[in-house]
C-alpha cells in the first residue's frame, strides 16, 4: 500500500512521487490550501494540498479539506522542499504535494489527543490510542532495540536460545504460582514459572553451556511502578563457571548494549561492594551510588546516653543507632521534617530523631533539637562530628535493629537525596555480592532464602554450613544501576548432597524435597557440572533506557496497580460450564466484616 514511511521521507527523495500511509496527526484548513502532519511508527511528515492547473487537483483539495483528527490515510504525492524549516521534526527539511488522498478509515472522536497524557486508567483502557503517541512510540522503540541488542550480542558469542516451559510444577521462588487446573488430570494443576530456574539448571546438567531465553515469567504479587504480575526478563545460565566467570560477561554485555541502544558509557569495570558494606553505608542493597550521602554508625557514642531510645539500641545485640546528614536541612520546616517521618515510618521506623545545625562551632548553642537536652556536650559534640554536619544542616536519626534501622533510613535517605537535588546526572552501575544465605523469618520460625534455594553457599561443607547457617554467607550478586536491581543471579548448588541440606535448613522435608524437587536432585547424582547463571529485567533495563520511572510504559499491554486490564476486562469471570471441564468450583469469597 506504501512505498515509503511518513518519517523517513528526506531530501534524497526530492522530486520522486511516494506513496504513505498514516494518521492525521494535524490537519490545517487554510482555505484552498491544506497542510497535513501524517504520522506512522517512524514519524511525521507534512502533505501539501494545493491549487494548481493539474486534473484533479480539485478532488484532492477537496479530500484534505475534509480530513479529521486520527483519520486513517493513504497519500500520494511528489517530495519537494519545504519554504520554512521545521528543525523539530527528521523530514523538517521536505514536504509532499499531495497528487491523490484516500480516506481508509474514518475516526470518531477520540476520547484523548495524541500529544496529550491523560490519566493512567484512560491511557490504558484505550491503550491502542495511548501507544499511537509519539512518546509512547519512542519508549516502545527502546525496548525493541534493547532486545535485539541483547538476540545480537549473545548469538555472535555462542549462547544458545532455548525455549522453557510455560505449563510446569509449582516450586518456591518467593511469590505466589498462578495456577492452571489441568482438564486432563482432574484436581490436578500446572504453574506458570516464576522463572526458569530449575529448567536452566536442567540444561546445564544436559550439556548445553551457554543458554539464554527472552523469558516471560509470572508471579501473584502485589503491583507497583516496577512490578508487573507478568514480566519478562533475560535468563542465562553457564556451565563450568565461578561469580567472576558469569560477572565479567553479563557486565561486558550491558556496557555494550547500553553504549549501542542508549548512547551511554557506562564504568568499566563496574565497582564492587559486598551486601554488609551496602547495607552499613546506604541501607539498601541496591544503593543509588548517584546519592553522596552516607548513613553513619554512632552507637558507640551514645550507648551512654539519657535519650533512652538511642541508649537502649546502641547496648542490645543486633541493635543499630544511625546518623544521616542532609546538606542545608537546617532550613527545613518542622511540617517537612514530620513528612519525612511518615516517610520512614511506612519503612518500619517507629519515630525519627532530627537535629539542626546551625553552627557546630558554637556546641549546645548552636543546635535546635528537642533531643539535645538527653546529650551531654561530648556526646553531643561527638554526634554531629560523626555526622559530618555544617552549619545549616539537619542530621536524621534511626535507632531499632540492624535490618529495620537500615531499611527505613536508606529509604530516608533516597527521598532526602531527590528532594535536596542531590542526586548526581548518569549512571552509576556497581556489583552487590556476598549476600547473606539466609534470613530467619521469626514468624513462620524458619530460615528463608535471601535469593532462591538453589543458591550456593560460600562454603563447600554441608556440616559447616548446618553449623553456622545463621551467618552463612551465598555467592549470590546483583547487578545495581542507578539504585535498581537489573540484574540478579548466584553461581547453583551443584552436589545432591549440599541441595538436601539446604532444603532441610529451609525446613523443607525429605518427603517435600522429594514431592517438589525430586527430579533436581536426581538429576544432581548424574555428574552436574558447576554452573550458574543471571537473570536481567528487561522492562526496569527498558524503563531506565526510556527515562521513565514505571515499566507500565515500555510493556505494551501492562496490568494496572489492581491486577486488571483495563482494555479487555480481564480477570473475568468464567461460566460455569467451563469451569465443569477443568473439574473446579468457585467458592465465592466471604463477606466483608
Amino acid at each position: 500500500m506504501r512505498t515509503h514511511y511518513c518519517g523517513l521521507v528526506d531530501e534524497a527523495l526530492l522530486g520522486q512521487t511516494v506513496t504513505l500511509c498514516g494518521w492525521a496527526d494535524v490537519a490545517r484548513n487554510l482555505g484552498g490550501l491544506c497542510f497535513i502532519d501524517l504520522r506512522d511508527h517512524e514519524g511525521i511528515v507534512q502533505i501539501v494540498a494545493e491549487p494548481s492547473d493539474a486534473a484533479g487537483n480539485a478532488e484532492v483539495l477537496a479530500a484534505a479539506a475534509h480530513v479529521g483528527y486520527e483519520d486513517c490515510l493513504r497519500v500520494t504525492g511528489v517530495v519537494r522542499k519545504r519554504e520554512a524549516v521545521n528543525p523539530k521534526l527528521k523530514t523538517g527539511q521536505v514536504e509532499v504535494v499531495a497528487t491523490r488522498i484516500e480516506l481508509l478509515n474514518k475516526a470518531e472522536p477520540l476520547p484523548f489527543h495524541a500529544h496529550e497524557n491523560p490519566g493512567e486508567d484512560i491511557r490504558l483502557k484505550y491503550r491502542y490510542l495511548d501507544l499511537r503517541r509519539p512518546e509512547m512510540q519512542r519508549m516502545m522503540r527502546t525496548r525493541i532495540k534493547l532486545v535485539q541488542a541483547l538476540r545480537r550480542w549473545l548469538d555472535a558469542r555462542g549462547f544458545q536460545d532455548i525455549e522453557t516451559p510455560i505449563l510446569t510444577k509449582a516450586t518456591p521462588e518467593g511469590a505466589r504460582d498462578f495456577l492452571v487446573p489441568a482438564r486432563m488430570h482432574p484436581g490436578e494443576f500446572y504453574a506458570l514459572p516464576q522463572s526458569p530456574q530449575l529448567f536452566k539448571q536442567i540444561l546445564m546438567m544436559a550439556g548445553f553451556d551457554r543458554y539464554y531465553q527472552i523469558a516471560r515469567c509470572f508471579r501473584d504479587e502485589a503491583l507497583r511502578a516496577d512490578r508487573q504480575l507478568e514480566f519478562t526478563q533475560l535468563d542465562m545460565e553457564f556451565a563450568w563457571v565461578g561469580e567472576r566467570d558469569v560477572q565479567d560477561t553479563v557486565e561486558a554485555m550491558i556496557r555494550d548494549v547500553f553504549r549501542e541502544v542508549a548512547g551511554v558509557e557506562l564504568a568499566d569495570p563496574f565497582p564492587r561492594m559486598t551486601y554488609a558494606e551496602a547495607m552499613r553505608r546506604y541501607g539498601s542493597d541496591k544503593p543509588d551510588l548517584r546519592i553522596a550521602l552516607e548513613l553513619v554508625d554512632i552507637a558507640e557514642r551514645v550507648k551512654g546516653c539519657e535519650f533512652k531510645v538511642f541508649a537502649d539500641w546502641a547496648n542490645a545485640q543486633g541493635g543499630r543507632v544511625v546518623a544521616l546528614r542532609a546538606p542545608g536541612g537546617a532550613a527545613l520546616s518542622r511540617k517537612q521534617i514530620d513528612d519525612y517521618a511518615a516517610h520512614a515510618a511506612k519503612f518500619g521506623a517507629k519515630g525519627l530523631a532530627w537535629m539542626k545545625v546551625d553552627d557546630p562551632a558554637k556546641g549546645r548553642d548552636g543546635v535546635n533539637s528537642p533531643i539535645a537536652k538527653f546529650l551531654d556536650d561530648a556526646t553531643l559534640a561527638a554526634v554531629v562530628q560523626a555526622a559530618g554536619a555544617q552549619a545549616g544542616d539537619a542530621i536524621f536519626f534511626g535507632a531499632a535493629d540492624y535490618k529495620t534501622a537500615s531499611d527505613f533510613m536508606g529509604a530516608l535517605r533516597l527521598k532526602l537525596g531527590k528532594d535536596l537535588g542531590l542526586v548526581e546526572d548518569g549512571w552509576k552501575p556497581l556489583w552487590v555480592t556476598d549476600f547473606p544465605m539466609f534470613e530467619w523469618d521469626a514468624e513462620a520460625g524458619r530460615y528463608v532464602a535471601l535469593h532462591h534455594p538453589f543458591t550456593a553457599p560460600a562454603v563447600d561443607d554441608e556440616a559447616d554450613l548446618r553449623a553456622n547457617a545463621a551467618t552463612a554467607v551465598s555467592r549470590g550478586y546483583d547487578m545495581v544501576l542507578n539504585g535498581n536491581e537489573i540484574g540478579g543471579g548466584s553461581i547453583r548448588i551443584h552436589r545432591s548432597s549440599m541441595q538436601s541440606a539446604v532444603f532441610d535448613l529451609l525446613g523443607i522435608g525429605k518427603e517435600e524435597a522429594e514431592l517438589k524437587f525430586g527430579f533436581l536432585l536426581e538429576a544432581l547424582r548424574y555428574g552436574a557440572p558447576p554452573h550458574g547463571g543471571i537473570a536481567f529485567g528487561i522492562d526496569r533495563i527498558a524503563a531506565l533506557m526510556a527515562g521513565t520511572e514505571s515499566i507500565r510504559d515500555v510493556i505494551a499491554f501492562p496490568k494496572t496497580t489492581t491486577a486488571q486490564c483495563l482494555m479487555t476486562g480481564a480477570p473475568s469471570p468464567i461460566p460455569d460450564a467451563q469451569l465443569a471441564e477443568v473439574h473446579v468450583q468457585v467458592r465465592p469469597p466471604a463477606p466483608k466484616a
